[in-house]
């Protein structure tokens, strides 16, 4: 990308040439070139496009890497959000409107309620609300990927910290906890009665390297991260 933006910024040269050959054309009374569709006031404005274009392209994957490097968001997501935010741009705008923008959140797992057209959705709107305050009605693509990586970056550490709180129910930090009195006694101290009745119903048991299961152990690392696949 920024090597395609340098050849882009050195093709300035020639528009120049082009400018001042047009310039030329005029003080000659020149008006009308039968070799081109083109003007130079379109060219230029053209070249200026893509320029901008380059810029923001390149803003973009710069957030993207750091994103990778500084907040855990993995490789995979960042170019999933990115494929799912081309597939909804239509029109290639390097926008989404609202409606575009709701069903890429569907598309990528969000579980926005179906509400009536005029019926008031304040779950989206909550989403509006960091997205495109000034409600412009639109959603550019670094907007999208900012709050994308907002929330993978929260559920990334959401996911540590349950992580953390399993794991001090096993021995030795082990990758797995065992149900006995004592840890069950922790876990029902620590969460509802349903929340730790879903827990134990939806966790895996354990398999060792050879495929063989624990007895009464639990893989709580698996558990934790098919809750943030989203």
């Amino acid at each position: 990308s920024q090597r395609k933006h340098q050849e882009i910024r050195a093709m300035r040269s020639q528009l120049k040439k082009i400018e001042d050959l047009g310039a030329a054309m005029e003080e000659a009374l020149i008006l009308d070139n039968k070799y081109t569709e083109h003007s130079t006031v379109g060219l230029a404005q053209q070249w200026d496009q893509l320029d901008q274009l380059g810029m923001r392209m390149q803003h973009n994957l710069e957030q993207q890497i750091q994103a990778r490097n500084t907040t855990g968001v993995t490789e995979e997501a960042l170019k999933e959000f990115s494929m799912m935010f081309k597939h909804f741009d239509k029109d290639k705008s390097g926008r989404l409107n609202h409606q575009e923008f709701k069903s890429c959140l569907r598309s990528l797992g969000y579980d926005l309620p179906m509400v009536e057209e005029g019926e008031p959705d304040p779950e989206f709107e909550s989403i509006l609300d960091t997205v495109d305050p000034n409600r412009d009605g639109h959603v550019s693509l670094q907007e999208y990927m900012a709050f994308m990586i907002s929330r993978e970056t929260e559920n990334v550490k959401s996911s540590e910290e349950i992580e953390s709180a399993f794991r001090a129910l096993s021995s030795e930090g082990k990758p797995y906890f065992c149900l006995c009195l004592t840890s069950a006694v922790s876990l029902f101290q620590n969460l509802t009665r349903e929340q730790a009745d879903y827990c134990i119903s939806h966790m895996k048991p354990y398999m060792d390297g050879k495929g063989r299961e624990l007895p009464s152990a639990y893989d709580y690392i698996e558990f934790t991260r098919s809750l943030f696949v989203n």
